[in-house]
């Protein structure tokens, strides 16, 4: 039964994918809940009949109280079949429908829906460009991603399990009290204008005092997690205190939002509670009037009595399943901030896989100054020959990063175009575009999972004795077998911690060697590949680059001059333009900014700060 119910909505079902989902909160909403259309409309069904079944039992129990005043005798005579068929009903009938309305809401709408939006919203932010991820915390998009989906089921949940129940069981009093006399619904009238007037100041207040809340814990979380990520420099720089007091700054505001929105419920409360006390005079009190002069029976006072003191308990509820509603439509619309922000990198509508033949590299006026007026490139042009191995060399700033990103299409140039083969890289499709380039960064960050599901991340359908050789021939495969983590997984079943934080520095970068060289890209970018290895490793690893770049187009940064100057080529970059190239004995006799590099290293490093 449970499982019948669980599955009624796939929330992994097949859908349209858009670049720019819906950015108002209804639109959003309504796009999420399309697989669930019918099960929505049968739980409002199950909801309305739930609260009719409630309405009938109190006035059945007028009825009872009235009946109660014949003979005992003549009672189970003439209403015992009536009796017996109320209590099967009971029994039986109303723990069933109870039964289908709490399926409904627990088994299929709470699960699915959140995980429908969860998986949804993960696989559109997966979509975004780098240059998105590093314009924010990613402690406070994995939040947002968190955080919606249960606000968003909560928002579902309110609607069938308190505010459809709350309309059939307000319509069902109504009508219930005009059968035994209109004039009751006087003051149910009054009290519900006045209750309707509470919920309008409380509704319009709680949304924002939420949404607010909502963005202070977000702040809160992308500092902490800040922190956390960037732990080493804490420590290193002995700003623990400092740290506390950024943290405190968030959480204080974090608190006092949360106050504000307290202090709503707080006169909510005390205000509805004296409503729901003149719900029960007016009401109880009439009723009893009536019976005085005659115009009601004593069911009807019975009937009047039960059904608003089941209203004084319920008006709190249904308060607190309004605010909570309105509450967590804050929070969804704060998650919207992000789950919901266009895609802005995209695919051609046209765009083929690209075709890679000899891989030439043609950079035709590339421009980029990430929409400022100074950094990027400008305007440089060059054309990198099937199979040629071309270091970048440059001051920071100059432009080396920025041209492998647009090469990557982690970002599109502003101005000019990247040719592969003869292909604008814009026209194809990223995934086949990144899927031919091979890149070791000096950053050398790797999965929070086992070695072995890192090396073949380079490619997935590589046998163990593929992945294996690439471990060796990057000089990997016998520290790894050392490896035991605190869980007591082995060598490549060893986790390696959050962006390899268990690994050194140069058993990173000899992990990110392996996957790259698995890999095995026609164009391949070294990023000070060798930058974290000592030594001794690095004459090692120096063999196995050599032995990669066999055949491959290269593009390789380096402030170690002495790593790419076996070079073919090597392109001097300053101040976003190509200002020498050539090879690196051309350059030395040039006499020009590379020979002054040269000149200036200590240790084989560009001393950047001297030279400028």
């Amino acid at each position: 039964m449970f499982k019948f119910f669980e599955s009624l909505v796939d929330p992994y079902i097949d859908y349209s994918e858009t670049d720019t989902p819906p950015t108002k909160l209804w639109p959003f909403m309504r796009e999420y809940a399309r697989p669930f259309t019918r099960v929505f409309v049968v739980t409002g069904i199950m909801s309305i009949i739930v609260a009719a079944i409630e309405i009938g039992l109190i006035y059945y129990m007028g009825r009872i109280v009235d009946l109660l005043g014949a003979p005992p005798q003549e009672f189970w005579a003439n209403h015992g079949t009536e009796a017996m068929i109320v209590a099967a009903f009971i029994l039986l009938v109303r723990p069933l429908l109870q039964m289908i309305d709490v399926l409904l809401l627990n088994q299929t709408i709470l699960p699915n829906f959140g995980t429908l939006i969860r998986w949804r919203s993960h696989k559109h932010v997966l979509r975004q460009s780098v240059g998105w991820f590093e314009n924010d915390f990613a402690g406070r998009i994995a939040n947002r991603i968190m955080q919606t989906p249960p606000a968003a089921g909560e928002v579902v949940f309110q609607v069938f399990d308190a505010i459809s129940f709350a309309l059939a069981y307000l319509i069902g009093a109504a009508v219930l009290l005009s059968v035994a006399d209109a004039r009751l619904l006087l003051p149910l009238a009054i009290w519900f204008f006045l209750y309707s007037c509470l919920i309008a100041w409380t509704v319009k207040r709680v949304g924002p005092a939420s949404q607010a809340a909502s963005d202070a814990r977000s702040t809160t979380t992308g500092r902490v997690v800040d922190a956390y990520t960037n732990i080493h420099s804490v420590k290193m720089f002995a700003h623990h205190d400092r740290e506390l007091d950024y943290a405190k700054e968030a959480i204080e505001l974090t608190r006092s939002t949360f106050i504000t929105e307290m202090r709503l419920y707080t006169i909510m409360d005390v205000v509805l509670v004296t409503l729901n006390g003149c719900l029960v005079v007016g009401v109880v009190g009439w009723a009893v009037w009536l019976w005085i002069q005659g115009a009601a029976s004593v069911g009807v006072v019975a009937a009047a009595t039960a059904l608003t003191l089941r209203l004084n308990a319920m008006t709190g509820w249904i308060m607190w399943a309004l605010t909570t509603f309105f509450r967590q439509l804050g929070v969804v619309a704060e998650g919207m901030e992000t789950i919901a922000q266009p895609i802005t990198l995209v695919d051609s509508p046209n765009a083929k896989p690209l075709q890679m033949r000899d891989g030439e590299i043609t950079l035709d006026h590339l421009t980029h100054h990430y929409g400022r007026d100074s950094g990027g490139l400008a305007a440089i042009s060059t054309v990198i020959k099937p199979g040629e191995k071309v270091g970048l060399v440059g001051r920071s700033g100059a432009g080396k990063s920025t041209l492998v990103k647009l090469l990557l299409r982690f970002y599109d140039a502003e101005s000019g175009r990247i040719l592969i083969d003869g292909q604008d890289i814009t026209q194809v499709t990223q995934d086949s575009l990144r899927l031919n380039i091979g890149m070791v960064q000096q950053d050398s960050s790797l999965l929070h999972r086992s070695v072995r599901d890192n090396i073949l991340y380079g490619c997935p359908d590589a046998t163990e004795a593929q992945m294996i050789e690439a471990a060796k021939q990057a000089q990997a495969h016998d520290f790894i077998l050392d490896l035991v983590d605190p869980q007591g997984r082995k060598g490549y079943e060893a986790q390696v911690g959050e962006r390899g934080v268990k690994l050194s520095g140069g058993q990173r970068q000899r992990v990110t060697l392996a996957r790259v060289i698995l890999k095995n890209a026609p164009i391949l970018v070294l990023d000070e590949a060798t930058s974290a290895l000592d030594s001794e490793v690095e004459a090692a690893i120096q063999d196995t680059l050599y032995q990669m770049m066999e055949g491959k187009t290269v593009i390789a940064i380096a402030h170690r001059l002495s790593t790419i100057a076996q070079m073919d080529r090597i392109l001097v970059l300053d101040d976003g333009k190509i200002v020498e190239d050539g090879t690196h004995d051309a350059l030395l006799a040039q006499g020009g900014l590379y020979s002054d590099f040269w000149a200036r290293q200590s240790g084989g490093f560009i001393a950047t700060e001297a030279a400028e």
